[in-house]
Formats: structure tokens, sequence, C-alpha cells
């Protein structure tokens, strides 16, 4: 059952009780990321998520990673463009000291010196190894070409060169002034008691900030194209259009749309590029959103030669997609959406994410029969119209390895062309 309660001081605790389960998953998810960046700070909000668990006022580094693996349970965290997350999973007799070890890394972390200089080589040595890593980097190159000059469109890593800008004292500031109560989201799921839940996060809860901080930079979409010559053996490649956001009622069209295009083995994608063809390894189509925007497009791994014909065939493929659309492949991309809904509701972990992550985006929490109820009522009419409104866009190219041979920019915006 998920019941959801407001604190004093602002804080929104969900919990999503189960009565089989002998573990509790929970954590803090705070609405702030790589979006809420200037340029001059960029990775901070990551550095933040590394240095929290670098000492807190009454806990060391190492103390935090004990303290929880000595009762067996796993701590972590991550990064996104609109939120940062830390959570723990333990099993039940532990959940207070799980919640007790969450909720002091984000409030009462020092940020010391000595262990920020370390922490931001760890952290730029993960930069060098995104930038040796073709198949993500891309995904940079893709993001800062569709938004350019904005957050969006900035690497959640940030530079080295402003991971080396960043000071304790900045690390700080930022948190004091980010990380406040209208933003913050205690989630548990498994065995946890709302009201006893409740209560111990009121009591530990009294150290953030209640002041209200503006939403972040509004995107603008732009596209165009980013070409990076690398002497790689492999053209790794992202083409696509803006898509929708997380509430634009277009967004599980364009999840359909993505899954029959190039959403697993027997997509379009898969079978004529890949099975037919033989021109890559991997190829997939994805509906990536965000609160305000959205992007939809497709990724392909292929050889210097292979990429010729690639890039052609891709754009025939978007073109026929709205006049050939079948209804058994639309009830086969039905069927894998809503499996994948409903097989991630067997992991405990997986619900309080979830439910933080709705009441971030939603300001609710969306019921999986509400999703699923969307879902199903889509019809073929509303897939035709998507795909002809996604290919009358300006299109985002990004390229990275031997790209002598991809198919120049105008010339794809001819071939998709009625």
């Amino acid at each position: 059952m998920i019941q959801t309660t407001t604190l004093s001081n602002g804080i929104r605790v969900i919990t999503d009780s189960s009565e089989i389960s002998d573990s509790i998953s929970l954590g803090v998810w705070v609405s702030v990321g790589a979006r809420y960046e200037t340029a001059d700070i960029n990775g901070i909000s990551h550095c933040l998520e590394h240095m929290a668990f670098k000492g807190t006022t009454s806990r060391s580094s190492f103390d935090i990673s004990k303290e929880v693996e000595d009762v067996g349970g796993i701590i972590n965290a991550y990064t996104g463009k609109d939120m940062t997350a830390y959570y723990v999973r333990v099993l039940k007799e532990h959940g207070q000291l799980g919640l007790d070890i969450i909720t002091d890394i984000v409030q009462h972390s020092i940020m010391d010196t000595t262990e920020l200089e370390k922490e931001k080589g760890v952290i730029i040595q993960e930069i060098n190894m995104q930038n040796d890593t073709p198949d993500d980097l891309v995904f940079d190159y893709y993001s800062e070409t569709a938004y350019p000059n904005q957050p969006l469109g900035r690497a959640i890593l940030g530079t080295a060169q402003t991971v080396r800008d960043i000071s304790s004292q900045k690390l700080l500031d930022y948190m004091h002034t980010q990380y406040t109560a209208n933003r913050m989201i205690v989630s548990a799921s498994g065995a946890v008691h709302h009201d006893t839940f409740v209560a111990e996060c009121e009591k530990r809860l009294t150290h953030v900030a209640t002041h209200d901080m503006p939403s972040a930079q509004t995107a603008v979409y732009h596209g165009g194209e980013k070409r990076v010559l690398k002497p790689h053996e492999q053209v790794n490649l992202v083409f696509g259009f803006e898509g929708f956001s997380y509430n634009h009622p277009d967004y599980y069209i364009g999840s359909l749309l993505s899954s029959v295009l190039g959403g697993g083995m027997s997509s379009r994608l898969f079978q004529e590029i890949r099975e037919k063809r033989g021109l890559v390894y991997s190829i997939y189509a994805f509906n990536s959103a965000e609160t305000d925007t959205g992007s939809f497009g497709v990724y392909a791994g292929t050889g210097e030669k292979e990429v010729t014909e690639l890039l052609p065939v891709l754009c025939d493929e978007l073109i026929k997609l709205p006049d050939t659309l079948t209804q058994e492949e639309i009830n086969r991309a039905k069927a894998r959406l809503r499996a994948g809904i409903l097989m991630r509701q067997e992991n405990m972990a997986t619900h309080a994410e979830a439910n933080a992550i709705d009441m971030i985006i939603h300001g609710r929490i969306v019921s999986k029969q509400e999703v699923i109820e969307k879902i199903n009522a889509v019809e073929l009419s509303d897939l035709q119209r998507v795909a002809r409104q996604l290919i009358t866009q300006k299109p985002t190219l990004s390229a990275l390895g031997p790209i002598k041979h991809v198919m120049a920019y105008d010339d794809i915006i001819q071939r998709l062309k009625p």
C-alpha cells in the first residue's frame, strides 16, 4: 500500500509497504541535477553526490560504508539532469540505521578539502573513461547539439576543468541553497510501516533549508550536427528529433513508436539493418523525456564503409513508417511496454525509486494501471500522426569515429522530405 505524508518542513515522504518483504529499500531523491548548474560549475551536482559519501560531522567515509556493509546492506547514489538520488537497501531490522545514514549524508556532509582533492581525481578518471567510451560519448555530443549553450546540453559529469575549479565552499553553498525541503522526497518500499517511518523522518530531517528555489532553465531545442573524427574501428552515431516531455499527451505514443521502430529483435530497424543487411551489431530507438522536452531518436554503431548505406536506409525506414504500420506490430509493442512495467514491479527497490520519480515529475504517484490504460488507448492513427510529425522537424545528428562516409546533413534533410 502506498501512502504519502508531508513533513512539517515541507519534505514529502512516500512509503510502499509489503508484508512479505524481509528488506527495506529507502532513499532521498532531490530534484536537483545538472540542469540547475551554470556553465562555470558544470558537474557540481555529480561532485556533490560523490562527496556526500566522504564524511559527515559524525561519520568518516569508512564509517559510512562499514556501517552499511556490517549488516549486509547496499548503499549507492546517482546524478541525473533533473535529480540526484541517495539510497540504501538493508534487512528490515536495520531500516532505522539505513535511514539515519542517508539523512546524515544529505544534511551533514563536511566536504573535507583533502578528500575533495582526491575525489576530483576520481571524477576526472570517470570523465576520461566516458571519453574512451564512444557509445556513451556520442550521446553527450547529441545533447549539446540538440540543446546548445544551455544546462540540458551539458554533460552531467562536467569537464576536467570545471571539476578542478570546484572548492569545498562551493559544494557546501550549493548543497545548502539547492537541497531544499520542497525539492526533497524520502521514499521507502518493502518492510516499512508508514507512520513509524514518517516519525523517524520528522525526527532526523531537521537541518534542511526551507526557502524556495526557481525551476531549471527551460530547454530550447535547436538541432544540427556534430561530427568528431576519431581513429576508432566503428562509427557511433545518434540521429533524432525533439520528442515529448513526460507530461506531453504524445509521450506514450512516442514510446510505442520507438518500440516498433527499434525496441527489440523483432523491430523494424533490427530486422532491416542488422538481420537483412548486416550493417550493424547494435541499433535501437529511444524515446527519452525531460520535464519540458524530450528526444526521439536512434543509436547505431557501424563500420566505416557500412555507414554509407546505414543512414539512407534509416531515413527510408522513417519515411515509410507511418504508412506501413501494422496492428500486429502495435500489439507487440504494447505487450512489450506493459510487460516491462509489470516486471519492474517485482523489485522493491524499483518501487521506492519509481514512486519518488513520479512525485518529482507529476506531483503524485501514477499507478501502473493508469499507465497501462494510456498505452492501451493508443491507436494506429495516433502512431501515424506522430511518425509523420517527427520527421518534419529539424533533426540532430552526432557522429564519432571514422566519419568520412557519414551522409551529409543537408542530404539527410532532403532524403526525409516526402
